[in-house]
């Protein structure tokens, strides 16, 4: 096991089971203090290592990885949430503690998960860490961002919705990949074949999909009711994103400004359809359809959470890009009528949905 120190002083390192028993610093030091309102699954397992994950999308990539492996991944954000701007409660400390490691996004884009890393690192305590976003080259921020938003350090002025490109996802299974072999070192070739098999199957597919969709289309301009996470998708396929939020966090409030803007672009572009975000307010959608020409608005998420009935059937980043996204962007940029897009009754339960 790994084993994160505090920075050459002379602390003792303090197993996962003994912080929890001995109720370490990360419970007193306030952690548990930031934290919100959701739940989180019960406690670690005795069969194998446990992966806890801060993101659903690094949830699922590292369930696909460690598929029959001991490895067990959990991940951290309830159903229904969204996972960029949730502020967990108490009970996320001790699976975050108790986990052989803790899958996370990087640094500044949940600061929960940041003051969590601090402290085990403070409290010397030997939970795994794995940044999912180690190597990956971010792209510049959108011009209309929110300066505020810009971060600070190496990232300052980048944009960290980077999974939402299935090819820098890549990157993101590889070092999920390196950290679960450190995990189940005898499962290696397992986890390799495993992970290689996920990026040429899966995220290379929906890469070409992706691509054929966008190819296909005479617009190039998209409006989206939502907040400012698919730029991405834009720069790999090369399409303007125009999202309503400008800001990074799913919670950002909406300016007179920002509508003002997207009326201007709606009409520029004689658009019918925006997309809104599944896990955001459908008011300003709403605000849009009835001060515009828009006839409806569909669904979009950048994979930062589920629905129940999405856990029920057992979705992931693949079935929700080709359930939820790839049918939105065929109806926004005019491929196709909303009724011949999607599974059948797609139409139906997505327009205008609440």
């Amino acid at each position: 096991m790994t084993h994160h120190g505090t920075g050459g002083r002379d602390r003792p390192v303090l197993t996962r089971r003994q912080a929890v028993a001995g109720g370490g610093g990360l419970l007193a030091a306030g952690l548990a203090g930031c934290l919100g309102e959701a739940s989180a699954p019960g406690g670690a397992g005795d069969d194998g290592p446990v992966a806890v994950a801060s993101f659903f999308s690094f949830y699922d990539f590292g369930r696909k990885i460690a598929r029959e492996t001991p490895i067990e991944v959990r991940n951290l954000i309830p159903t229904g949430l969204h996972g960029h701007g949730w502020q967990p409660n108490s009970s996320i400390t001790r699976e975050v503690i108790e986990a052989d490691a803790f899958v996370h996004v990087g640094e500044e884009f949940q600061p929960w998960a940041d003051r969590t890393i601090r402290t085990l690192k403070d409290d010397g305590i030997d939970t795994k860490l794995i940044n999912v976003r180690e190597g990956v080259e971010l792209v510049d921020l959108a011009a209309s961002l929110d300066r505020d938003e810009e971060g600070v350090g190496e990232n300052r002025g980048k944009d960290p919705h980077f999974w939402l490109d299935p090819q820098r996802a890549k990157q993101s299974v590889d070092n999920i990949t390196e950290g679960f072999v450190e995990l189940a070192p005898d499962h290696e070739a397992t986890l390799r074949d495993n992970a290689e098999t996920y990026k040429s199957d899966v995220l290379d597919r929906i890469d070409g999909d992706y691509e054929a969709i966008f190819d296909a289309a005479t617009r190039d301009v998209v409006q989206l009711a939502a907040h400012n996470a698919f730029q991405y998708i834009g720069t790999r396929y090369g399409v303007e994103m125009r999202p309503l939020v400008v800001n990074l966090a799913a919670s950002g409030d909406v300016k007179p400004s920002d509508i003002r803007e997207a009326k201007r672009v709606i009409e520029e572009n004689d658009i019918e359809y925006v997309g809104a975000g599944v896990f955001e307010t459908r008011r300003p959608a709403k605000q849009l359809i009835a001060e515009t020409d828009v006839s409806a608005y569909f669904p979009v998420t950048p994979y930062a959470g589920v629905r129940e009935e999405w856990v029920k059937n057992d979705w992931g980043y693949e079935e929700i890009a080709y359930n939820i996204n790839m049918p939105t962007f065929e109806v926004v940029l005019g491929n196709k009528a909303p009724e011949d897009a999607g599974p059948d009754g797609w139409a139906e339960e997505w327009r205008n949905f609440e």
